[in-house]
């Protein structure tokens, strides 16, 4: 059995006297494609703070990359743990080569007088050419579109070569296009890093990958279903978890949902 690279453990949140994450245990192990989904206020963003190792529960326990939150220098754990966040906070004019190479220094700009090695560059090199933009590696982030945007920012959590990854809402923003190329580039990873676990989260059944095995539904800061994900992504529970009645598809690999009601 692969190694387990994230363990919650019946975690909970409070914040200014409300109960966000109620109870959620999630075993993460290596190469595992996770979703994480749930309607707007389910709680989604406070997990993926746990499994980021940014946010520390109310109570319970978080084990990351086999380390434990609390017992371990938090700042070395997150070298191991690439973050995709489509809300990148960039604001200077990095070519796409000097944005994946920040990952390597885990900053959101160049730090002064740091310079990257000959095989630092070189594996930068090698992930952007992963995520298809080498023909525009040296175009600066101002210009490029948001697609292309968010798969330089996939081969900036890559190049730390890290054990688990994290998609905070990958496609945000992203016309049809866009998406569907995004989407390819995160399913390549299938082929090119396929120890490495990830986790993905979305409120859109639309926007998951045909490369995820397993999912975690919430709702209310609570579990409505765990597990392989086309066992656990179905009308049912989510009709469930969204608290109305949804028509699940599952066809060649992807998901599509749809109100119950539009049927006639």
């Amino acid at each position: 059995m692969s190694e387990v690279v994230l363990a919650l453990s019946d975690v909970t949140f409070r914040r200014d006297g409300k109960q966000i994450i109620d109870g959620i245990s999630l075993t993460v192990r290596a190469g595992e494609r996770w979703a994480l989904l749930g309607p707007n206020g389910a709680g989604k963003s406070t997990l993926l703070g746990f499994c980021a190792a940014v946010t520390f529960p109310s109570t319970g326990t978080v084990d990351v990359l086999g380390r434990r939150m609390g017992r371990v220098d938090l700042a070395a754990l997150r070298h191991g743990i690439g973050h995709v966040n489509p809300r990148h906070p960039l604001r200077s004019p990095l070519t796409v080569r000097e944005v994946v190479l920040t990952g390597i220094t885990a900053t959101v700009d160049t730090p002064m007088r740091w310079a990257p090695s000959r095989a630092e560059t070189e594996r930068a090199d090698a992930m952007i050419a992963t995520v298809g933009l080498t023909p525009k590696a040296d175009r600066t982030w101002p210009v490029l579109s948001q697609g292309e945007r968010g798969r330089a920012l996939i081969a900036r959590a890559l190049v730390a070569e890290p054990r688990l990854l994290l998609f905070d809402e990958p496609t945000t923003g992203l016309d049809v296009a866009a998406r569907e190329q995004l989407l390819e580039t995160i399913a390549h990873l299938d082929h090119t890093h396929p120890e490495v676990a990830s986790v993905l989260v979305t409120h859109h059944l639309e926007e998951l990958p045909t490369t995820t095995t397993h999912a975690l539904l919430i709702a209310d800061g609570r579990t409505v279903a765990e597990g392989p994900a086309v066992e656990t992504i179905t009308t049912a529970t989510v009709s469930a978890a969204f608290d109305h009645p949804v028509e699940v598809r599952h066809e060649a690999g992807r998901w599509s949902a749809r109100s119950a009601a539009a049927r006639v």
